[in-house]
């Protein structure tokens, strides 16, 4: 009897779990649902009481060809594109082998240095913002890609990342590659770079987003239409004459703009889950 109550309270809490996973779904897929679904709609119908208007063929046309013709949204997603690859690239290129020398290099103030990594965690880009701006200023680099990408070439969270990934790597398997003649980069880029792929598409898949989604340092250093980036260009985008008031063709801009992240967020859900699962396990 005691077992069946058992099994029975066991169901009841999975149940409930459940059921709490699909509400919190619902609550956030529920802004994205309604961008599409007033995308698709006639711009008379938006206000028309309904949470979701009725989709209209003639309506969704009309707001997706004013969404492309009234500003360069592929320019903008083609900047998102080049900003976020070469932050990307840059970021993986300087955390690798900062995070092995955190793992596996023993040297002198090594855990003062983790330590800083921490706590930089805990700065947001607003904290610096001011100094970075005028040094951009300065070197004469703002409306380029470089005032984009450079001050975030370094990420303390990739850097954590991939320290600790490298822990569980066997230093039976380093000294062997040191005996082969590897050097210390040789080890970092063909031996311990290839085991961490988990750790390489979760950060990749969290970078991505985070900085395709970025508009606060876009919004500082970036003037012109040419160099903005997705986030800056909607901003954009509301302020043009055309589109004043006209809601669906800004929600159709959302949806142009949305669809990468979220077709390429489905591509690598599995890495970014078990990538992170990894790291918990360890």
């Amino acid at each position: 009897m005691d077992e069946v109550r058992l099994e029975g309270a066991s169901r009841l809490r999975q149940a409930l779990s459940v059921l709490v996973l699909v509400l919190a779904a619902g609550l956030t897929l529920l802004p994205f649902v309604v961008m599409v679904a007033v995308s698709l709609a006639a711009p008379g119908t938006v206000y028309d009481g309904s949470l979701l208007p009725a989709p209209s063929w003639s309506g969704a046309l009309a707001n997706y060809a004013l969404a492309f013709s009234s500003q360069p949204l592929l320019r903008f997603m083609l900047n998102g594109v080049v900003v976020c690859g070469a932050i990307l690239v840059l970021q993986i290129l300087v955390a690798a082998p900062a995070g092995y020398a955190l793992a596996k290099l023993p040297f002198r103030g090594r855990p003062l240095l983790f330590g800083a990594v921490v706590v930089s965690l805990l700065i947001p880009i607003q904290v610096p913002a001011i100094p970075l701006y005028l040094a951009i200023a300065e070197a004469g680099l703002l409306n380029t890609y470089a005032a984009l990408v450079l001050p975030f070439a370094v990420s303390a969270f990739a850097i954590f990342l991939f320290r600790q990934f490298f822990l569980s790597y066997p230093d039976e398997v380093l000294d062997a590659a040191r005996l082969d003649g590897f050097s210390e980069l040789g080890i970092v880029w063909r031996l311990m770079l290839p085991a961490a792929w988990p750790a390489v598409a979760a950060f990749s898949t969290i970078s991505v987003i985070a900085h395709w989604n970025d508009l606060y340092w876009p919004l500082v250093v970036v003037t012109r239409t040419e160099m903005m980036t997705p986030p800056l260009g909607l901003l954009a985008f509301r302020a043009s004459g055309e589109t004043t008031g006209n809601v669906g063709a800004l929600m159709a801009g959302g949806v142009i703009v949305t669809a990468p992240l979220v077709l390429g967020f489905l591509f690598f859900q599995r890495h970014l889950v078990r990538g992170l699962s990894v790291r918990a396990r360890n």
